[in-house]
């Protein structure tokens, strides 16, 4: 049986934390695992800036309420939910998006959560299991799942290689040039094509 491992942000959603950088005007929160491979590295530098701007979780939500799903993205996730099981792998956290998924139809989201205070500091970041998406992945095969995987950054990347396929979806050239074995879409009819190869 099929099963397909999908990112979330960058393939069905804007990246959350450059939507955040443009309303707050804190250019460094652009930066994403486009940018950074490691990622705790990369969250370590956005909860400082979060500290030193005194931004809470009301004013990353707020943000996050009014992002909505890349042209296209509901259409195919449907298209791919009507065809075999995906389950969205992503390094988002439960409090970013549960406002999202439910403009995408609640489909299976496995993802980290946040510590947060009673006055809405966001103190920490809790990683289920280190290599999470690739984990899962091992997991899902374990279980005598053909798994599929697919994702834009570099952080997508072990979880591609794990899988018995997997292809990147519209990644920067970065990514694309050093993991020149990965095959790239650079669409969602692209994407259509790639996965009924697979099924």
């Amino acid at each position: 049986m099929n099963i397909f491992c999908a990112d979330l942000e960058g393939v069905f959603l804007p990246e959350v934390w450059i939507e955040v950088a443009e309303k707050v005007g804190i250019e460094e929160l652009k930066l994403t695992t486009r940018d950074i491979s490691d990622y705790d590295v990369l969250m370590k530098k956005r909860l400082a800036i979060l500290r030193e701007n005194n931004l809470k979780i009301e004013d990353i939500t707020e943000v996050i309420s009014g992002i909505d799903p890349l042209e296209g993205a509901v259409q195919t996730l449907d298209w791919i939910r009507e065809r075999t099981q995906i389950i969205i792998l992503s390094d988002t956290f439960e409090e970013f998006a549960m406002p999202m998924m439910k403009k995408l139809n609640y489909p299976a989201l496995l993802c980290h959560n946040l510590s947060i205070d009673k006055n809405g500091n966001i103190n920490d970041y809790n990683i289920r299991i280190k290599n999470q998406k690739k984990q899962a992945v091992k997991a899902f095969k374990k279980m005598n799942y053909q798994v599929t995987a697919f994702g834009d950054s570099y952080n997508d990347t072990q979880m591609i290689l794990e899988a018995d396929n997997g292809f990147l979806f519209n990644p920067p050239e970065s990514v694309i040039n050093d993991f020149p074995s990965i095959p790239v879409t650079k669409n969602y009819k692209e994407l259509k094509t790639m996965i009924n190869s697979f099924l």
